[in-house]
């Protein structure tokens, strides 16, 4: 009989010093990667997201704590995503980067939020400073904010060799419309958008549009903000879980959307190592079919 399981319940907390032996590093065969389509450049699937979760960082134990946050992930995947919008998140992670192994390997993608290309300029420069690179892997318009004059001055960046892909992002489907626009105006390398099982408007236009158009997706908000938990709470997980290596409903919800052709990768937050590898291991092992799809969505 399966045991029920809620969040992570079946992983334990891992410091620092075992990840190396619970994850595999990056480029082992067990990690299946997944690539860009505007470079055929391999990206691990599982990143990081850092809203909500790197704004506010007090004591050396939460410093700590995120410190191996980063390291598990460095052990499994790639990368982080932030954003000016996300309070000091850039600082945070400026000053604790160093202290995790590993953070050589990052792929490092924030975003641009404000009015006005010399502020737009301004912004983008101040970011690669907080965080102590000289270079920024994936450089966002964040909610379509101004992106018409900050994509001439993100061109401009690129070219001087400051960034490598230019994205755009929302996480409202609201702005579906508008961003769907976005998407045909421009060669986007990568738009950021929300999909999952409790929010699944992306897939009847922009998901495939981004396939058309040779868009990477990324993906924010994979559990809704913990709702998909709280309907999977007290189930016991279903037999596909067995079939696609999934030991949590995490890795279940992450595989569901991974499984979706235009996805390219996806970004979970969290604050808990044992959430960083239970999120990695959706990485592991087969992505879902369209019918293993359909019996995800029918068991949550």
């Amino acid at each position: 009989m399966r045991s029920k399981i809620t969040r992570r319940d079946a992983l334990i907390g891992a410091g620092a010093t075992g990840l190396a032996l619970s994850l595999p590093p990056i480029g082992a065969a067990d990690v299946r990667m997944h690539h860009i389509p505007a470079s055929g450049e391999a990206l691990p699937p599982v990143g990081l997201g850092t809203s909500r979760v790197f704004n506010s960082v007090s004591g050396e134990d939460q410093r700590a704590a995120l410190v191996e946050v980063l390291e598990a992930l460095f052990a499994g995947g790639t990368l982080v995503d932030t954003s000016p919008m996300y309070g000091n998140s850039e600082t945070h992670l400026g000053e604790l980067l160093p202290l995790a192994a590993g953070n050589e390997t990052m792929f490092c993608a924030t975003k641009v939020w404000t009015e006005g290309r010399e502020s737009g300029v301004r912004q983008m420069q101040e970011s690669m400073d907080k965080m102590g690179v000289d270079r920024i892997d994936l450089m966002q318009v964040h909610n379509l904010v101004d992106w018409e004059v900050h994509l001439e001055s993100m061109l401009e960046m690129q070219a001087a060799g400051k960034f490598r892909y230019l994205g755009i992002t929302t996480s409202n489907p609201r702005q579906f419309a508008d961003f769907e626009r976005v998407m045909q105006a421009a060669d986007w390398d990568f738009v950021q958008l929300n999909y999952s099982l409790g929010e699944r408007e992306a897939e009847q236009r922009l998901l495939p549009l981004a396939q058309e158009r040779g868009m990477a997706v990324m993906v924010n908000r994979p559990f809704v903000r913990g709702a998909l938990f709280r309907s999977a709470s007290g189930k016991d997980l279903p037999p596909v879980a067995a079939e696609l290596g999934c030991d949590s409903p995490a890795q279940l919800f992450l595989k569901w959307i991974l499984g979706h052709p235009a996805v390219t990768c996806v970004i979970p937050a969290t604050t808990k190592v044992k959430h960083m590898v239970d999120n990695l291991g959706a990485a592991l092992g087969p992505l879902p079919d369209a019918a293993q799809r359909e019996a995800i969505a029918a068991w949550i």
